[in-house]
């Protein structure tokens, strides 16, 4: 073997050790939860229930409900309502919601949710009650929050957030992205006049970014937000991105201090293998534990979207990864 031979083996050898394996490339992005039963879903919102068990609403039939006793086989259960209510109908000739968001407060369950139709910002958010988060159970209490063609911001996607004794509504969309706005805590909607913040959005048009998900953790506020594009099936690009901020109505930065204002986000979870366009997340808290919820298209199953479920950790230094 010539010097050169053996430099070219060695050189080749080291620029191997630094490559990525197929396992180190895993472990950048996990594997969500291998579950069982009924796993067709999109845009989840997922709680484990006072009752017991865990329930999932999502986009799909009139807010689409699973049910699960372990948090690992899920059935269906139907919808949250058994008939759409007609206000619906004003901006959904369908009645065809979107994007629910279920949370628990002063003793009942509170399920917001999206009213609109593809490609339109005439859109409006609505809201029920229950006493028991259960499909079936759910008494509607009308709109909290509307959008017009003539607003630069989308009122879809809500996300409840209580921060300093105060509520709060993130939403949004591709018009202009991430918004926020004040809820009164007896009615659960929106204060008369209330400013309408913004949190996130990118450089250029259309801006894809939206569904938000805000969360405390130690004395930050975290924003997660899907980017890019949902609802292709294995052609989604939709990733999670992740910034932080002190208080709850921003601003908000990455670990690069980049405001999501200005297209800034840490990276959470994107796609990888059979896990296509990963998005439309939320966070619950289970037994102490804090987990990402989020829909993907499987690639193994002709970009069919399943629900995902990621145990959610945190770092030292107080960032969100994955696990």
């Amino acid at each position: 073997m010539t010097v050169r031979t053996t430099l070219t083996a060695v050189a080749t050898a080291t620029l191997m050790a630094l490559l990525p394996t197929t396992a180190q490339a895993a472990q950048t992005h996990p594997d969500p939860r291998p579950l069982t039963g009924q796993e067709i879903i999109h845009d989840p919102t997922v709680a484990r229930l006072k009752s017991g068990g865990y329930v999932a609403y999502s986009t799909g039939g009139i807010i689409g409900a699973r049910l699960s006793a372990d948090g690992r086989h899920w059935d269906d259960a139907g919808n949250a309502f058994a008939e759409p209510p007609a206000w619906w109908y004003e901006y959904n000739d369908k009645a065809d919601p979107w994007a629910p968001d279920l949370s628990y407060r002063d003793g009942r369950y509170w399920l917001y949710y999206a009213v609109s139709s593809w490609g339109s910002n005439h859109s409006a958010i609505g809201v029920a009650t229950s006493p028991s988060g259960r499909p079936g159970t759910w008494t509607d209490h009308g709109k909290v929050f509307s959008s017009e063609r003539t607003d630069s911001w989308n009122a879809i996607d809500p996300a409840i957030v209580r921060a300093d004794g105060r509520l709060w509504m993130s939403f949004g969309s591709y018009w202009t992205g991430i918004r926020m706005v004040e809820l009164d805590p007896v009615t659960g909607k929106a204060v008369p006049g209330a400013t309408v913040h913004h949190l996130a959005t990118r450089p250029d048009a259309p801006y894809a970014v939206e569904g938000p998900y805000i969360v405390k953790h130690g004395r930050h506020y975290y924003l997660f937000a899907s980017y890019d594009a949902c609802c292709s099936g294995v052609n989604s690009t939709y990733k999670i991105k992740v910034g932080r901020s002190a208080s709850a109505t921003g601003p908000y930065v990455d670990s690069t201090g980049t405001p999501m204002l200005n297209g800034g986000g840490d990276l959470v979870l994107e796609g990888h293998g059979r896990f296509i366009g990963t998005g439309g997340q939320s966070v619950f808290r289970d037994k102490g534990k804090d987990w990402l919820a989020y829909h993907y298209y499987d690639a193994e199953d002709e970009g069919t979207p399943k629900l995902g479920l990621n145990r959610l950790s945190w770092t030292k230094d107080g960032w969100p990864e994955v696990s």
